[in-house]
């Protein structure tokens, strides 16, 4: 009797200390939410076993099972359990301590190392005024792996984001962490009709629920600093919620430019452009991407280089992260203009039709990113020193194009930061910056550009040149890297 006495005491004592642990979470999960007074979507903080479960009797999964089973891919039974493997892997668990104090923290800390962190919007409190049952979508330029953790930081009084991640983060912890913060994982250039039909429809599902959602129409990193054209599968899958006339004047798309002075990745990324242009010359016997130990090995210089500055005192950060929010654009007017058409209903029409009017949606949204994206210091000096055919180029020389550029960006409502400082100020910033990466190596009143320093210029410079009006050919004509499928996709607007 005395052992179960002091057994059920054990486990009330345990039952006490789960409750008041679980009491203490909600409690600083409700202090979190009141700091950053965002917006957290109701349904992120269903249980992952309960949205599964509702997926699991979608009549568009059902039927998919039955054909997958029907083609000879597999019996019922195996199929279900594939089902279920992808939901797992697809569906998050939304955490909102993970997201406000530890996403948060990190993010705060690894932004504030490495840039000073810039946010504007296009026109201030546009997407706080749009009705509270407004489904909002960003759309994001992709040029980093750092772009994740910038946007969310920069949106986190706002609004928290659920992304859509590629499966490069399904290593731990980032997975545990991502699925935590909210974001979906997606395999891309997996072709299995089955996969592609739960993974539109758990889309779908949480867009019907009014889940916000963070999406890079590029489908990848820019390589080469310019615009991607655009790749419509999830903003497809997206707009499929309008076949509901209710969704429909509930969708708004939010386009969002980012630029940084430096991005991490720029040489790795750069060298995935040669080895590409390598490849398609030599008919595919080159690697696109390096093997994991040469990333590795990038990864670990960077580390201890950056290491070594800091402990010899000669740490600088690398000059600003920028981000621009732009206009909101609810699409109840886009469903208006495609139901007037007179060629039937949007989602009547065949595939190939619905995805060219799809299509064009995502290069228009592109386009207004385009228009917004922010003219840091370094793009704006590469692209001055781009402008001249020459691998000596004066400092007056310099000043007097950045300014000439900085006055067409302004006329053009380009987003110049700090458009109010001295040009000579600007061009510091960047030239600190520029030395570091032995882009450009001062004599005298004279700047020489270094060759192996030109592709980083064309780099920088491609991610404004659309900008820059009358200068933009110029710019164009002396890029330094290979021709690549952006080329020409998003050159002007």
């Amino acid at each position: 009797m005395r052992l179960l006495a002091l057994l059920a005491a054990a486990v009330g004592l345990a039952a006490l200390a789960l409750y008041l642990l679980r009491a203490t979470l909600r409690r600083m999960g409700r202090r979190a939410l009141l700091r950053f007074r965002a917006r957290v979507d109701r349904y992120k903080f269903a249980e992952k076993q309960q949205i599964i479960d509702e997926l699991l009797q979608d009549p568009a999964i059902v039927t998919a099972v039955a054909q997958h089973v029907a083609d000879g891919h597999d019996t019922t039974e195996a199929t279900w359990a594939r089902v279920r493997r992808y939901l797992d892997e697809i569906v998050p668990q939304f955490n909102v301590l993970a997201y406000y104090r530890l996403g948060y923290g990190i993010a705060n800390a690894v932004l504030r190392v490495f840039w000073k962190v810039s946010v504007e919007s296009a026109s201030p409190g546009a997407v706080e005024r749009l009705p509270r049952n407004a489904i909002v979508v960003y759309l994001i330029n992709h040029r980093s792996n750092a772009d994740y953790i910038l946007v969310a930081y920069a949106l986190a009084g706002r609004v928290s984001i659920s992304y859509a991640v590629g499966e490069w983060a399904r290593a731990f912890p980032l997975e545990f962490l991502f699925k935590r913060f909210g974001s979906y994982f997606i395999r891309r250039g997996y072709r299995e009709a089955l996969y592609h039909t739960v993974l539109e429809r758990y889309v779908q599902h949480i867009t019907a629920h009014g889940v916000t959602q963070g999406i890079f129409p590029e489908g990848g990193l820019t390589r080469d600093g310019r615009l991607r054209p655009g790749k419509i599968g999830l903003l497809d899958y997206l707009l499929g919620t309008g076949r509901d006339a209710e969704f429909r004047d509930r969708l708004v798309l939010v386009p969002v430019a980012l630029n940084y002075d430096r991005v991490l990745e720029d040489r790795t990324l750069l060298r995935e452009l040669r080895l590409r242009a390598e490849r398609e010359q030599s008919g595919g016997a080159h690697r696109e991407r390096p093997s994991r130990w040469a990333q590795l090995s990038e990864v670990t210089r960077f580390v201890l280089w950056n290491a070594a500055r800091a402990f010899t005192g000669r740490w600088r950060r690398y000059g600003r992260a920028a981000v621009i929010v732009g206009d909101p654009v609810p699409l109840a007017l886009w469903f208006a203009e495609e139901r007037a058409r007179g060629d039937g209903d949007l989602f009547a029409l065949p595939r190939e039709a619905r995805l060219a009017r799809v299509q064009a949606l995502c290069d228009a949204m592109l386009s207004r990113i385009g228009e917004i994206v922010p003219v840091t210091p370094v793009p704006l000096a590469c692209a001055a020193i781009q402008s001249f055919d020459a691998d000596v180029i004066t400092r007056g020389q310099l000043l007097d194009r950045m300014a000439e550029m900085r006055d067409v960006l302004l006329e053009l409502n380009g987003r110049v930061l700090r458009h109010d400082r001295d040009i000579g100020e600007t061009f510091d910033v960047a030239y600190r910056m520029l030395r570091m990466r032995r882009v450009l190596s001062r004599h005298g009143d004279a700047y020489i550009v270094l060759a192996h320093g030109r592709e980083l210029v064309s780099y920088y410079a491609n991610s404004i040149a659309h900008l820059l009006g009358e200068f933009e050919a110029g710019v164009r004509a002396r890029d330094a890297l290979p021709a690549t499928e952006a080329a020409g996709a998003f050159g002007a607007h």
